[in-house]
């Protein structure tokens, strides 16, 4: 049976965690949406550097910019990603449509330089998003005590957000506490309250950093009892009063993203994480090599529970070898926004290299 066929009949919906020009003029990208059930596509820093550094895919259209005077490399940057990702969010139009708002976005994060500073990040989301003209693009901002205040204004103002670089059930709460509160200021405003978000919850990158630390029998399962717990809180909140009200009014969930899913350890299947993080009512954000191995040889293996005894007894077991989850989970977040911050600085010098060569040619 096809992997992501059981996904998606699971309640889970799948978003291809990569963009790059070449998936939208071979077909690739409107083949896995009709093969393999993708209904949003995820961008960071590091896939955009891949991208635009990567190739030459990206130099007529550099070049074209730069002859118009546009030489700046952030906003070349930009430019050729928000192409890129409002193609892609097109192509996505008729899933956003059909699920009211709830599905088929496409996502575009903020300068990583931004993660400390929520003025700015809240100006540089509006921008974007005026820049993409497209209901169903998401503005990715990291889920930093200074980016969940730009969360709650976007929210405040329209404007779909992906919160990223959470690690743990804490982290998660607070992007849902920052969403929520935008969606009560539209209440108190009476503007509509259907606005998307989801709050993207890191995967592998939990036990790639425990492992090494603790015996072989609890290696792999540290982020498995962290997604767990997440996804019991999450479940939680659904069913609280507060919630309930706002969707009576019309609010969407805030999904929960399972993020970082492809496999780390070379010892564990390459679908690991896929196959035990089905779960109805989350997405799960898919790096292109693990989607198209998930669709060989992949099967879910069970739903997800929310199940917080379980997740509790593993997570203490793995703590008794010396893992502090909470001081973990805020050097997981810190180190994955300095290596978002690292992409993108060496994307711009990438591009304003190749901006000089290609001028001069």
């Amino acid at each position: 049976m096809n992997g992501p066929k059981q996904l998606a009949d699971a309640g889970q919906s799948i978003w291809l965690d990569n963009i790059r020009k070449g998936l939208l003029t071979e077909g690739t990208l409107e083949r896995y949406i009709r093969e393999y059930h993708v209904t949003g596509v995820t961008s960071n820093p590091t896939i955009l550097e891949k991208a635009i550094s990567g190739s030459d895919e990206y130099d007529e259209a550099i070049r074209a910019r730069a002859a118009k005077g546009i030489a700046d490399p952030e906003e070349l940057v930009f430019a050729l990603a928000l192409e890129d990702l409002g193609a892609a969010a097109d192509l996505l139009r008729p899933v956003f449509d059909s699920t009211g708002g709830a599905d088929g976005y496409v996502s575009v994060e903020v300068s990583p330089a931004l993660a400390f500073d929520a003025p700015d990040t809240v100006v540089a989301g509006e921008a974007l998003f005026a820049k993409a003209d497209r209901p169903n693009v998401m503005i990715k901002v990291p889920g930093t005590p200074a980016g969940l205040v730009a969360v709650e204004e976007l929210i405040a103002k329209g404007i779909p957000v992906n919160v990223t670089l959470l690690f743990s059930p804490g982290h998660y709460l607070g992007a849902a506490e920052a969403y929520l509160g935008g969606i009560q200021r539209r209440k108190a405003d009476g503007l509509p309250l259907p606005v998307g978000s989801v709050a993207s919850v890191f995967v592998s990158r939990w036990d790639a950093a425990a492992d090494p630390r603790i015996p072989e029998e609890h290696r792999g399962k540290l982020a498995i009892h962290i997604v767990q717990k997440t996804y019991a809180v999450y479940r939680d909140l659904l069913d609280t009063d507060r919630w309930t009200a706002l969707v009576e009014d019309g609010a969407l969930p805030q999904r929960v993203l399972f993020a970082s899913t492809s496999t780390k350890d070379p010892n564990l299947p390459d679908t690991y994480y896929l196959g035990r993080l089905a779960a109805p009512g989350t997405v799960d954000t898919v790096p292109e090599p693990t989607l198209i191995a998930f669709a060989d040889h992949g099967m879910v293996c069970e739903l997800l529970e929310p199940d917080f005894a379980h997740a509790d007894a593993v997570i203490a077991s793995i703590a008794e070898h010396g893992v502090d989850v909470e001081l973990l989970a805020a050097d997981l977040q810190d180190k994955g926004a300095k290596a978002f911050s690292e992409s993108w600085a060496s994307l711009l010098e990438k591009v304003r290299s190749k901006v000089a060569s290609l001028v001069s040619a």
